[in-house]
């Protein structure tokens, strides 16, 4: 009887995995397909009123570099709501659990999706809420499934990725949307497909997501949802998730720092483990300035795409929509290049650890070759993309959808290791609010582009590839740390006479 409730709840915790990735991949991340999406905006006349005839060397030619800008500012703001609600999403996760953060975001997502259904070229303004709205609900789906990875212990670092990976392939959303489209599906129609599947969403909440967290580590036969197990126990331990998660957790993240005997350590590390302590540490401080910089590089990259396609094709719109497709095909590969970043992170788990070692150290250690991998991804993406050579960005695309696979998988794992559980949604809502603050600098670099520099890239790319450059500083401190660590734990084990 026992062993079959157990394989009951196996399946259960392998469906919930399933399904959350099927959400992320289909929907969280939509909104950076925008360059299949401007493909279809365009065609259908959105902003077409600020295209201008202009005469050069006596040929009359369409200018629509004022359209291209307002398209520009709409991406802009969508992504900076998707980081900035971040925190407030994060706040509500923590503070109303699961099915609460779920049905706000859903709500949102469905609000933006119908949004774009039912504008046209004359309410072309509707686009602003609309991505807004799709961003926030989207990453709403993210965090909510993130904390799947607390159902499978070791391997809890790999998940978190593959979400992560599973997000940014959602991008090829609009990609479907936009052959669709030139097989004769209106814009309408497909948003409005993906509007009813907000059904979906509310049958996986109710079914196949806890009321409240995931804790971790995880109880022996731990259960959720309306009839996952034993139905009886699912609710009882489900109003008793947020209590014990937070302390259990912090006593699991924040011991480890202690090798001595006295039962005074644990109490003082997690009075110190505060989230005012954690944000303030320099660590989350160069984890801040490792996202920033890192993903200012990939908004300006994506929400200026279109043009730059439009400046090395010489306008040429059939070499424009095969290289737009290129890059939302390169962004299905996501999901597949993150779990490469979670087997980084995984792989000391199950091997036996030095001597004095806290798994939270050991946590670190492996983290140090993710994050010095994602830089060096990060500075080769940004070269290959200042090179204004139409056939080398197809290299661009591969390198861009591996390095964001890479950066957001591993700052949610770098956060879930360097940090307490009980403080994830503050924190990552904070890091990502606080980055989306840099990323609204990706307008001015385009104003900077369209204006001064007379549509030419070039200058702006090489300031922002220097720039990337600063993020390498962040695993550089975190291996320092570790190596004072090893040697305090070497001096601990090994006392020698003074």
């Amino acid at each position: 009887m026992l062993g079959r409730e157990r394989g009951g709840l196996r399946v259960c915790y392998w469906l919930t995995l399933v399904t959350g990735l099927v959400e992320c991949l289909c929907f969280a991340g939509a909104v950076f397909g925008w360059a299949s999406l401007v493909f279809v905006l365009k065609s259908d006349g959105y902003f077409s009123y600020l295209c201008v005839n202009k005469t050069v060397n006596g040929t009359i030619t369409e200018d629509c570099g004022a359209q291209d800008e307002q398209l520009s500012i709409i991406f802009t703001v969508a992504s900076f709501m998707n980081n900035f609600f971040t925190l407030p999403n994060g706040f509500l996760f923590d503070h109303c659990g699961t099915r609460v953060t779920r049905l706000v975001g859903i709500s949102i997502y469905t609000t933006g999706t119908l949004l774009i259904a039912f504008s046209n070229a004359a309410l072309s303004v509707l686009l602003y809420p609309a991505l807004s709205f799709i961003a926030v609900g989207g990453i709403l789906f993210l965090v909510t499934n993130m904390q799947v990875g607390n159902l499978f212990g070791a391997h809890r670092s790999t998940i978190i990725t593959l979400y992560n990976g599973a997000f940014d392939s959602s991008s090829a959303v609009f990609l479907v949307v936009k052959l669709l489209y030139q097989d004769g599906v209106s814009l309408r129609a497909s948003l409005i497909f993906l509007s009813s599947c907000s059904v979906v969403h509310l049958i996986r909440t109710f079914l196949l997501m806890p009321r409240s967290h995931i804790p971790y580590p995880l109880p022996e036969n731990y259960n959720y949802g309306l009839k996952c197990g034993n139905a009886r126990t699912s609710r009882s331990q489900e109003n008793g998730a947020g209590s014990s998660n937070i302390d259990t957790s912090q006593v699991t993240e924040t011991t480890p720092f202690h090798t001595g005997n006295s039962s005074q350590a644990p109490k003082t590390e997690t009075a110190e483990r505060s989230f005012k302590s954690c944000i303030l540490s320099w660590f989350f401080l160069l984890h801040l300035l490792w996202l920033s910089v890192m993903q200012l590089r990939h908004y300006l990259f994506i929400g200026t795409l279109n043009p730059m396609l439009n400046r090395l094709t010489a306008g040429h719109p059939g070499l424009v929509s095969t290289y737009t497709n290129a890059f939302a095909i390169t962004q299905l590969c996501g999901i597949l290049c993150a779990p490469w970043n979670g087997l980084i992170l995984d792989r000391h788990k199950g091997k036996p650890r030095e001597a004095g070692q806290s798994e939270t150290e050991a946590d670190l250690k492996a983290a140090v070759l993710s994050l010095f991998l994602t830089v060096l991804q990060c500075v080769l993406f940004s070269l290959c993309a200042a090179i204004p050579v139409l056939p080398l960005q197809y290299l661009t695309f591969i390198l861009q959808v591996l390095n964001r696979s890479f950066l957001y998988g591993g700052n949610a794992a770098f956060i879930s290791i360097a940090f307490p559980p009980a403080h994830f949604g503050k924190l990552y809502g904070t890091v990502m609010a606080l980055s989306a603050v840099v990323s609204l600098l990706q307008y001015p670099c385009f104003a900077l582009i369209s204006g001064p520099l007379g549509g030419n890239p070039f200058a702006v790319n090489v300031a922002l590839t220097i720039l990337s450059c600063l993020a390498f500083i962040h695993p550089v401190f975190v291996y320092l740390h570790c190596r004072r660590q090893a040697a305090e734990r070497t001096k601990a084990n090994n006392p020698t006479s003074s």
